[in-house]
């Protein structure tokens, strides 16, 4: 067992030296990721998967560490970092190069294998997503979480339907069903439900186990051609339903050391057209059994106590097991080495006994003695000529025995003999037989090598020429006739290669390289001498044939001549298409089961029998469509008494005419490179290809002259189309303008009748308004005459009422002049003796101020005269002036001030009794009195201001700032005069 460390390579080789997996173990290769780290670690992986050629998978750790290991080239690389463990991987999706990843933070992202980038990413779970089943197509995908499974477009990336339920009952698992549009979803309660995919539609339910035998279902697997479901739990009993009956069929007692079951899946078979009948079934103690359906046997098993397993995967076409042990690293298993004990072929049903002679001679018995005299030789007997023939039969049958060995332990001619017993092979084993018959080398490299060229071009427009309704089955013809193109060029040009190759296709189409093995060897072999006179029909084989009918069926063969029907029409259709369009699927097989079991020269007897056998329809014959029809379409015809018309042949056609003797022996496909086939005329292919290339040239030259003279006439097209659309636009502009003018025009009439109808009503409207504004007129004139009416009466109380308040106010204003006039009289007794007192003081004051002066004036005097004495200047004199000037000044402005005074009040005592008299005469002009008071004081100080002003003209001349500090504010010198007159 090899082992490999990823460590931190991003890429490398999966092995370093050719694997040879053991039978007992089958492990090809042990896959570890430890990394290099100063603390190293073993990174573990969690999940695996295989695309669906079935030789790359993707493994993914639970760091997020996805690798893509390529199991056919032998590498491996690191195609994504997605930091975050994955739960759950599939990489059969409609684009190769994608795989989807669901991560623990319940996302699902699409990346590209090649490009390493992220194509999409899909959220919607609120759990951890374990499981995605992509549908058949690669169009749909279904993610499964606990809670809730999402249907999901993979060319949109957009979530088409989500499943919600409740949560009482879990989902275990929703996955298609192969090869279908139905959806199964399987529930925690043991549910299952059928859907549509289309429309979500309930096809049915299936019913709940019996009571007996009632499990929890945990893991579900199904057959690739969705037959039968397999379902297991917490039990060593396997639950075996048929979908197609809706019933459980089976039900599998696992040993007893099988307590739970932790994963199913079916080993799929080349052979078996999905109809799986080996399961795999993992167990709790790490063990993967895989069992046989039918027989309920154990066929082998991978894993063991030590080295357990967690999760496996198996490869679409059987050949690989991908399982994650529980340690953590990756085992990729052979199935070929895991099944070679299993697949050896059955013991032959038809057994020989021989008798042995009675007498056996021993070694002395044959040898001579020499001696001097006469050689003596050993008695002869009866019984010992007997013996010397059956050693002779013996040798010859060692050498046939060695002859007719195949391989897997299979003998011809024991096959013979069990072909002439019963007609046909056993249909479980006929795909086994015919790879042994044929000596298959499956030489996939080889195989790989042709496909990888792609499709030839030959064969890019096949599905024109043979439009088949499958996909599928049209794409594998068009891959094999492909590799047989590019195998030998002459098939490239073969025209009946599609027909002859059609059957094997359809009946191979599960495995491209069997199939192509398949076609090859029948090529090489059944097919000898056919291409000697290419393009034409192989008239060397055709005249085989004839010579043949000639010998066995001369009437036949002369009707055929008087009707002109050549062996290109009675032979050669039933040769290009291996009898494919007379017989059916059943009477194919059974008669091929007898032409790969004989000389190549029994295809030919076969068409000779064929004839022979129809020979009476064929007489009744006489037109040359009746007789194509019949070898183009089935007919009525027992393929059991042909292949015995064929044995027959074989054994009484002569041998100079025997085809037989004109064709070679079978001879296999070579191991390791398919032999080179040159068998046809060279210089015709080569000249067929330079014409073909020729031709093809001069066609691109023809469409490329074409597609420019169809882009001008296209432009022409466009043009004359513009051209139209511009005079139709015009047109309908030039309609469409008159027809808006004759609207215009018809709207214009309607407005002039409008607008004679609106001056009608306007005149109307008019008379209506004159009318009403007359009658407006007279009612408000009624109205204003009534409420003039109103306010007289109004002015009528009005003057009543002021009236009467009048003259009670006069009476109430005649007492109060009274109480004036004498609160007046009181008030100038007070205001005399006040103004005699303030007269008196005065005197006194004015007395005293002159004293005082006029000492001031002697002293300034006597002064005057000392300073003259002195002999002081002028100037000082004038100061000295100046003063005494000023002082004089100031006693005759206070003498001045003091008559102002006694005017002043004197004027203000005459007012005051004016006003009451006038407001006792006349109480209503209060305040026309108070302002012709107030008028008064304005007109009293505008006389002190006079009067004040004459005598500071006077007294400017001695004290200008005190004149002008007086002048500012005439105002002041009334209070000035008010104050002393208070005081």
């Amino acid at each position: 067992m090899q082992s490999t460390d990823l460590g931190n390579k991003e890429s490398g080789k999966i092995w370093h030296r050719k694997p040879s997996p053991a039978t007992r173990d089958g492990i090809i290769v042990n896959i570890i990721h430890n990394t290099s780290d100063y603390h190293p670690k073993v990174l573990r992986f969690l999940n695996v998967a295989f695309d669906g050629t079935g030789d790359c998978l993707i493994a993914g750790d639970h760091q997020g560490n996805i690798y893509v290991f390529d199991l056919h080239g032998n590498r491996f690389n690191l195609v994504q970092r997605t930091a975050q463990a994955c739960t759950a991987l599939a990489f059969n999706l409609r684009r190769k190069s994608e795989f989807l990843v669901a991560l623990a933070d319940y996302s699902i992202k699409c990346f590209d294998t090649v490009t390493k980038e992220l194509v999409s990413w899909m959220r919607g779970h609120e759990s951890s997503v374990f499981s995605i089943s992509v549908h058949a197509s690669g169009k749909y995908a279904i993610t499964t979480s606990s809670d809730t499974a999402q249907l999901w477009d993979l060319d949109t990336f957009q979530r088409k339907r989500k499943l919600n339920i409740r949560q009482s009952v879990g989902i275990q698992k929703v996955f298609f069903l192969p090869l279908s549009n139905t959806i199964l979803s399987c529930f925690k309660d043991n549910s299952i439900f059928a859907w549509e995919c289309d429309t979500l539609f309930c096809k049915y339910q299936l019913p709940a186990p019996p009571e007996s035998s009632s499990i929890l279902y945990k893991v579900f697997a199904v057959t690739r051609d969705g037959r039968i479901l397999a379902a297991g739990g917490k039990s060593n009993h396997l639950h075996l339903w048929c979908l197609e009956a809706r019933q459980l069929f089976r039900i599998i007692q696992m040993p007893t050391k099988v307590r739970a079951i932790r994963h199913l899946e079916f080993l799929p078979d080349s052979f078996d057209a999905g109809s799986n009948q080996v399961l795999g079934v993992l167990s709790q103690d790490g063990i993967m059994r895989f069992i046989n359906m039918q027989t309920c046997k154990l066929l082998f098993e991978i894993g063991s106590l030590d080295e357990g397993i967690s999760s496996s995967a198996i490869s679409p076409h059987g050949r690989y097991i991908a399982s994650i042990m529980e340690n953590g690293s990756l085992n990729i298993y052979s199935v070929q080495a895991l099944t070679q004990e299993i697949n050896k072929p059955p013991p032959p049903l038809v057994k020989v006994i021989e008798d042995l002679p009675k007498n056996k001679l021993s070694s002395s018995d044959l040898k001579m003695k020499v001696t001097s005299g006469r050689v003596q030789q050993p008695a002869k007997s009866r019984e010992s000529k007997m013996q010397t023939r059956i050693l002779k039969q013996d040798l010859t049958g060692d050498f046939e025995s060695k002859k007719n060995e195949l391989p897997d332990g299979l003998n011809k001619k024991r096959l013979q003999i069990l072909l002439k017993g019963y007609g046909e092979y056993p249909t479980k084993y006929r795909m086994f037989i015919w790879r042994s018959l044929l000596q298959l080398p499956e030489n996939h490299t080889a195989f790989s090598t042709l496909i990888d060229k792609g499709t030839h071009v030959a064969f890019l427009n096949l599905q024109k020429k043979y439009p088949i309704k499958s996909r599928k089955l049209l794409r594998v013809l068009q891959r094999t006739l492909s590799a047989l193109a590019h195998w030998s060029v002459i098939f490239s040009d073969t025209p009946y290669l599609p027909l002859l190759a059609f059957p094997f296709v359809k009946l191979f189409q599960n495995n491209q390289l069997i199939c192509f093995e398949v076609i090859a060897t029948l090529i090489i072999n059944w097919c000898q001498h056919w291409f000697e006179y290419f393009p034409n029909p192989p008239i060397n084989i055709l005249s085989m044939i004839e010579n043949v009918l000639a010998f066995h069926d001369k009437e036949l063969l002369q009707h055929f001549i008087d009707h002109d029907i050549t062996s290109q029409l009675y032979a050669w259709p039933l040769l290009e298409t291996v009898f494919s369009e007379v017989l059916t699927r059943e009477e194919w097989l059974k008669l091929f089961d007898n032409i790969f079991s004989n000389h190549p020269s029994f295809l030919l007897m076969t068409v000779v029998a064929y004839n022979i056998c129809s020979r009476t329809p064929l007489l009744s014959c006489n037109l040359k469509d009746d007789f194509e029809f019949f070898f183009h379409h089935r007919n009525n015809l027992d393929i059991n008494v042909v292949i015995r018309q064929v044995y027959h042949l074989m054994e009484t056609t002569p041998t100079d005419i025997h085809p037989d003797s004109m064709l070679n022996v079978f001879v296999a496909l070579t191991k390791g490179q398919y032999p080179v086939f040159n068998q046809y005329p060279k210089f015709i292919v080569d000249y067929q290809t330079q014409e073909r290339e020729r031709i093809r040239n001069d066609e691109l030259d023809y469409l490329r002259e074409r597609q420019t003279v169809e882009d001008m006439q296209a432009k022409v097209d466009q043009q004359r189309v513009e051209d139209e659309a511009w005079y139709q636009k015009q047109e309908l502009l030039r309609k469409a303008e008159e027809t808006r003018r004759e609207m215009l025009l018809q709207e214009e009439e309607k407005m002039i009748q409008q607008r004679q109808r609106l001056a009608a009503v306007k005149r109307e409207l008019k008379v209506k308004e004159m009318h009403l504004q007359d009658a407006a007129r007279r009612r408000f004139l009624k109205l204003q005459q009534d409420q003039q009416e109103m306010e007289l009466r109004r002015l009528d109380d009005e003057i009543g009422r002021k009236v009467y308040m009048r003259d009670r106010e006069i009476a109430a204003t005649a007492r109060d002049l009274e109480m004036r006039q004498l609160e007046l009289e009181s008030q100038k007794r007070l205001y005399e003796k006040n103004l005699t007192e303030n007269q008196e003081a005065l005197a006194k004051e004015m007395r005293a101020d002159a004293d005082a002066y006029r000492r001031k004036v002697d002293l300034e005097e006597h002064m005057f005269h000392k300073l003259i004495e002195a002999g002081e200047t002028q100037s000082q004199k004038t100061q000295k002036w100046k003063e005494a000037e000023g002082k004089e000044f100031r006693l005759r402005s206070a003498k001045k001030a003091s008559a102002l005074s006694d005017a002043s009040r004197k004027w203000f005592l005459k007012q005051e009794i004016n006003a009451a008299v006038e407001h006792a005469e006349n109480p209503c002009h209060k305040v026309t009195a108070v302002v012709s008071l107030r008028r008064g004081d304005l007109d009293t100080d505008t006389h002190r201001e006079k009067m004040i002003r004459r005598p500071r003209r006077k007294a400017a001349i001695y004290k200008p700032r005190r004149e002008n500090a007086e002048e500012t504010n005439p105002v002041n010198t009334f209070n000035l005069a008010s104050s002393i007159v208070q005081e």
